[in-house]
């Protein structure tokens, strides 16, 4: 069971672990775990996978230390660490990519009642049509809860870009029959 969340900041944990205070990775190992769990799994499409990847995550920002500097938000920096080791256990794998069906009910306006299997089918073929880009795009600002900003400097993009594919993407998806009654303006 993990231990109770630490009322500390990411930058006071950052500044404690550089100090040699090990409870403080478990912090922040804690606030993370989860979330990098699901983003390696919507990347992977495998929970082996997704926790190689989790363990692959942690383990290069543990390697960080001391002397770590956190110049951005933690998602924000670990988005990238995440993406790619992902793509690495991809292309040995030489799998092709799936959209995750439990990442996409976590999309807000989507009612748990009987007809949730078919409108989680219905949402991840509507957002398999996507390109990677804005699948990711919209995943990671309705899923994952991130501002323009930290999407862009996840992906590595500027912030114009982020509302350009924000906003196609969803043109796409109120377009799609199946699920354009979730998308209405």
């Amino acid at each position: 069971m993990p231990p109770p969340p630490d009322p500390r900041s990411d930058h006071e944990l950052i500044a404690a672990l550089n100090a040699g205070d090990a409870a403080a990775f478990d912090a922040i190992y804690y606030r993370y775990r989860d979330r990098i769990l699901r983003l390696a799994y919507r990347f992977t499409a495998n929970h082996a996978d997704a926790q190689d990847v989790l363990q692959e995550t942690f383990s290069y920002l543990y390697r960080k230390f001391p002397g770590f500097r956190l110049t951005a938000s933690m998602t924000t920096f670990l988005y990238p660490v995440v993406r790619n080791l992902s793509l690495e256990i991809h292309r040995k794998k030489r799998t092709a990519t799936t959209t995750n069906l439990d990442a996409v009910a976590d999309l807000p306006g989507f009612d748990a009642g009987d007809q949730i299997d078919q409108t989680r089918a219905d949402l991840a073929a509507a957002m398999s049509n996507l390109s990677p880009e804005h699948r990711q795009t919209v995943l990671l600002r309705f899923v994952d809860d991130l501002t323009m900003e930290e999407i862009a400097a996840a992906m590595a993009v500027p912030v114009g870009t982020v509302k350009s594919r924000l906003h196609h993407a969803i043109a796409a998806l109120r377009e799609d029959p199946r699920i354009r009654r979730y998308f209405a303006p």
